[in-house]
């Protein structure tokens, strides 16, 4: 077969880097060149004249006949291995992938099969390894982005899974776009500035970003940005892995703000213990009233600011919390402070867990002041009574006012206090993150009912002020739109279900020379009327315009209205209406917003009609004059 152009042939075998295993049409090695020798590992002369069989795993013998069979009656050349994997057999018994190339020929009327065989096996550690990342990529949790630090403006070249749903976006949305869509408008947070210079100076990074998905949900992106190099030290790409830590975030502000409220309460708030009854925390308002630093206190016991000292009738009360016969405890008692000083206190007492020990959670109320006020209002509405008994026709609507403010007073402040208690307990029983949703109703709970208690106080104390006229106004400059934002904004957290508030148009440049304060209680005491009396799914108007001399401020509710016969007693202090009597509320915020309004020049009137709705109007001139 070889005899003709012999050096020629070996030659040309010689130069070829894949092995050349010529065989006839019996599947004999005839010929071999010496890169098969070094692929398979057997010398030429252990090859010539043996079975191709010798070459090739014993599981692929009958199927490779078969196909070689085939081969022979097509004659065609072909290449094996692309659609599936091949494999040959070393000497030393190495099975390895290989790539085959067959070429039949004819010489002398006898045909012969060339197969070019290429070992393949480092190729394919390769693409398994590729493989093998991209799987890992592809499974991450965290989203992974690569950006090509080579062309211009980091376009993004590969995204994994994660990545894509988190943020919503389809594939030519991201690929080949700079990371830039994923920060909406918000791109002058501190943080930016830091990754982009790490990325000028092909450095690695790490910042927490606020991000937006495609469909404009702000999320918390905490990124870790690190460069690859290639093998002469250039930065080629960047490598992204972003974690939502939204929820973290999220736990963390909630955290911080009932932090904060416990930190800064002007009440009384203590933690002691269960079993020693040592105090273990104290907040400011705690230890700026009872006159003892948190140092002094953690010596001390409940029963070391009681004047009476009564360990046992004390033990009884917290007893019951510890038997879990009741959630929380009230009572009244007195407390004396390092000075000596005592004043009268509301004690509510619950039972709580800190790092699995119990402990008791008391917020005390100092009730001097209510005391004493209470005491001013029993007088006063005796006093009254006392005169309007004169006249027989007023007496007993003059009887059911006393009685009705009493029970008034006593219920605006334990109902509220009592949702706080409650929902302070529970917030302490949701920690895992599906409780997410019942940790955000019971913070919005006390939030709401902190602002209720607050406006009840500062009205009792504008009823006072009014009342002996200490009422001293601090005239100045401002924008009406500062304290129309401030009330809309406060506002908004008492909105129902459906509620919405219309803002007015073309306030920015509507300048007061007012009492700030004073224009912000009334605005407020109008809006949260109108959202208190007004059904879910309505709206409330507010409309504001001014003219040379004078403002005058709408605000419209869609609500329950004033029946005609209460109309002309709407602003009479502690007045109700009667289709208000079983609604929150001390009936005394109009009056206080009538007084204040007269004292600064302006008035108040309004339109309304039982079950559809009121307008409140209220008109002060735009330099205040005292």
């Amino acid at each position: 077969m070889f005899k003709q152009d012999q050096e020629i042939f070996n030659i040309l075998l010689a130069t070829v880097s894949e092995a050349v295993i010529i065989v006839d049409s019996h599947q004999i090695i005839v010929e071999v060149n010496a890169s098969s020798e070094r692929i398979f590992g057997y010398a030429k002369s252990e090859l010539i004249d043996r079975e191709l069989n010798l070459l090739l795993p014993s599981n692929y013998h009958l199927e490779h006949a078969t196909y070689f069979e085939k081969f022979i009656q097509k004659g065609k050349p072909r290449k094996m291995g692309e659609a599936k994997d091949l494999y040959g057999l070393k000497k030393d018994g190495t099975i390895f992938h290989i790539e085959v190339e067959l070429n039949p020929f004819k010489i002398y009327n006898k045909t012969y099969v060339m197969a070019l065989v290429k070992d393949i096996s480092e190729k394919k550690a390769i693409e398994r390894n590729l493989m093998l990342r991209t799987q890992a990529l592809q499974s991450a949790k965290n989203g992974v982005i690569i950006t090509d630090a080579q062309r211009h403006d980091n376009p993004v070249i590969y995204f994994n899974s994660a990545f894509q749903n988190l943020t919503g976006y389809s594939d030519t949305e991201i690929l080949n776009h700079n990371c830039r869509f994923l920060q909406g408008k918000d791109r002058a947070q501190p943080p930016l500035k830091k990754l982009r210079e790490a990325i000028k100076n092909k450095e690695s990074c790490q910042a927490t970003l606020r991000n937006y998905k495609k469909d404009g949900t702000m999320f918390w992106n905490d990124l870790y940005v690190f460069p690859i190099t290639n093998e002469h030290g250039n930065v080629t790409n960047f490598i992204g892995i972003q974690n939502d830590v939204t929820l973290r975030i999220k736990s963390e502000e909630e955290r911080n703000h009932l932090a904060t409220i416990f930190n800064e309460s002007l009440n009384e708030i203590y933690v002691f213990d269960s079993d020693t009854l040592k105090f273990i925390n104290a907040n400011y308002g705690a230890q700026k009233n009872i006159g003892y630093s948190l140092d002094e206190l953690k010596t001390m016991t409940p029963l070391d600011i009681k004047p009476d000292n009564n360990k046992d009738e004390f033990r009884k009360k917290i007893d019951v919390l510890l038997n879990k016969k009741v959630e929380k405890v009230e009572f009244e008692t007195e407390h004396q402070r390092k000075d000596g000083s005592k004043y009268p206190v509301e004690v509510h007492l619950q039972l709580s867990n800190l790092s699995g020990n119990k402990v008791f959670v008391a917020i005390i109320l100092d009730i001097t002041d209510r005391k004493n006020y209470t005491t001013q209002l029993e007088n006063k509405v005796e006093e009254r009574t006392q005169q309007l008994k004169m006249a027989l026709s007023n007496e007993k609507e003059l009887n059911e006012l006393k009685t009705n403010f009493l029970s008034l007073v006593s219920h605006e402040f334990k109902t509220p206090l009592s949702g706080i208690l409650t929902s302070s307990q529970l917030l302490s029983k949701y920690q895992l993150t599906e409780h997410q949703e019942k940790r955000n109703k019971h913070i919005k709970i006390i939030n709401e009912r902190v602002h209720f208690l607050n406006n009840i106080l500062n009205d009792f104390l504008s009823v006072e002020k009014l009342d002996t006229g200490k009422v001293n106004y601090t005239l100045n400059h401002f924008k009406l739109s500062k304290v129309v934002n401030e009330v809309v904004y406060n506002a908004n957290m008492l909105l129902k279900e459906g509620q919405k508030i219309n803002y007015p148009e073309n306030i920015d440049e509507i300048s007061l020379y007012q009492d700030e304060k004073i224009i912000q209680l009334i605005f407020s005491n109008l809006l949260h009327n109108a959202i208190k009396y007004s059904p879910e799914k309505t709206a409330i108007d507010l409309h504001i315009k001014q003219d040379n001399t004078n403002t005058t401020v709408l605000v419209k509710d869609r609500g329950i209205g004033i029946p005609k016969k209460d109309q002309k007693r709407i602003f009479e202090r502690y007045f109700r209406a009667k289709n208000v009597i079983n609604s929150q509320g001390t009936g005394i915020g109009l009056n206080i917003a009538k007084n204040h309004l007269e004292n600064l020049g302006g008035t108040i009137s309004f339109k309304s009609e039982e079950h559809k709705g009121s307008t409140f109007i209220i008109e002060f001139p735009n330099k205040a004059k005292l």
